[in-house]
């Protein structure tokens, strides 16, 4: 049985950072495509940044880039997502996502995925 536990999130003010942690337990950690989405109230979840199996390379939608930087650490299980300069626009429930099948370069997001329970991120003006 694959688990996934987010951890990390909490109230911070505009121009904070925050780092999240996710760490997985239940098969190979290391040869599965990972990556952190988010939802906000009222809206769709989506897609805010992946990394490839091997970690060599990252991929951010545009409203994060050069904001957050997604990392991992095999050795720990683990996945991070650091968050600098926060704004109200990124509060949501954070998920950390782990690809179902190993070897992808990219997650796909869906609801065959493991998904963790969500991290509450709050940015306050």
């Amino acid at each position: 049985q694959v688990q996934l536990v987010e951890s990390g999130g909490g109230l911070v003010q505009t121009g904070g950072s925050l780092k999240l942690s996710c760490t997985s337990s239940g098969r190979t950690f290391g040869i599965y495509a990972m990556g952190w989405f988010r939802q906000a109230p009222g809206k769709d979840r989506e897609f805010v940044a992946g990394i490839t199996w091997a970690g060599d390379k990252a991929f951010y939608t545009q409203s994060v880039n050069d904001r957050f930087t997604i990392s991992r650490d095999t050795a720990k299980n683990s996945m991070y997502l650091q968050m600098n300069n926060l704004m109200p626009a990124d509060t949501a429930v954070y998920y950390c996502n782990a690809d179902q099948q190993p070897y992808r370069s990219m997650v796909a997001g869906t609801e065959d995925d493991y998904w963790g329970q969500g991290t509450q991120v709050t940015v306050s003006l």
